[in-house]
């Protein structure tokens, strides 16, 4: 098993977040650390309240969710997708909990958590000698999948900056931390160097980008999605091998980790036909775990006219 050795990198000084307006993130931040003592099957139990809570008490999220389900589940019935959407805030209730796991705890107290299943994909994928293009999306338990391959190989983990910086601070130490290497979203050169350093590199390019050169209109369920095609393109670049990684959160506090085989013929010449077989990847894993998938993103965002705003009025 391998524990990763932290990249180090410039950090913001905390006293500098002492403005009201961070009050509420330190708020968190303090129960999260006082949960993070507790058992995991407890801390579960206290994250699936939370989140049934959060679904009572928040409107725009809950009601983007069940936006979205509605558009990828059409077979359920009202009352299943208002089951399907209960369950999803459980798992992102614990995942918060999680998160504060991933961050804090010691690689001894994971270590009994999951062992992957396809380790040797990944590294026949690295014995060719340039690199593995860790392709996941945004489940609930990501960050614990991330935290959790970091045992059994050095990772370079690339991420979206977030808005408030005393949470980007924080979330950008917790990964740095674990992992050997953080890397901004927008850093492509930077994931590039990674690959050709022969490295693994976590990607979720699976959040709706802003259209561009390297977006498409790409089938996602039952509707087109403003989708990242660069994925294909970096293997091109690179010649790296693209493997699909989607981990799992299991009933019993475990997780699964599964690493499937490099894609076959990938790239190809066509970078669009590329980014719907990925996408059709993650709505598969999606289909087998529905609660898990991230449903409060607006997945479905900035397609042009003639197409329907799945969010209007939010």
């Amino acid at each position: 098993m391998h524990a990763a050795t932290a990249s180090r990198v410039e950090r913001t000084p905390l006293y500098r977040f002492v403005a009201p307006r961070y009050w509420r993130v330190w708020l968190i931040l303090a129960v999260m650390r006082l949960m993070y003592a507790l058992p995991l099957r407890l801390q579960r139990a206290l994250g699936a309240r939370a989140g049934r809570l959060a679904l009572r008490l928040l409107h725009e999220r809950p009601e983007i969710a069940r936006r979205n389900l509605a558009v990828c589940f059409p077979e359920l019935s009202e009352t299943e997708r208002e089951t399907l959407l209960v369950r999803h805030f459980e798992s992102l209730g614990i995942a918060i909990f999680e998160t504060a796991v991933v961050w804090w705890a010691p690689d001894a107290r994971l270590r009994a958590l999951a062992e992957p299943e396809g380790l040797e994909h990944l590294q026949a994928a690295l014995a060719r000698g340039k690199g593995a293009l860790m392709f996941s999306a945004h489940f609930t338990c990501l960050e614990m999948g991330a935290r959790l391959l970091c045992l059994y190989t050095p990772l370079h983990v690339m991420y979206r900056a977030h808005e408030n910086p005393l949470w980007e601070e924080i979330l950008r130490r917790g990964r740095d931390r674990h992992a050997e290497k953080v890397i901004r979203r927008q850093d492509v050169r930077q994931l590039i160097r990674s690959l050709r350093d022969n490295k693994a590199v976590w990607f979720a390019p699976d959040q709706a980008p802003r259209p561009s050169k390297d977006t498409a209109l790409v089938p996602f369920f039952h509707e087109d999605a403003v989708t990242n095609t660069s994925t294909s393109r970096i293997a091109q670049i690179t010649g790296a091998a693209v493997l699909p990684y989607f981990p799992e959160r299991l009933a019993d506090g475990r997780y699964r980790l599964i690493i499937g085989a490099p894609l076959e013929n990938f790239p190809s010449d066509d970078h669009v036909a590329d980014a719907a077989r990925l996408n059709a990847l993650i709505e598969a894993r999606a289909r087998e775990v529905p609660e898990q998938y991230l449903w409060i993103h607006r997945r479905f965002k900035g397609r042009p006219s003639p197409y329907r705003d799945l969010y209007a009025g939010l």
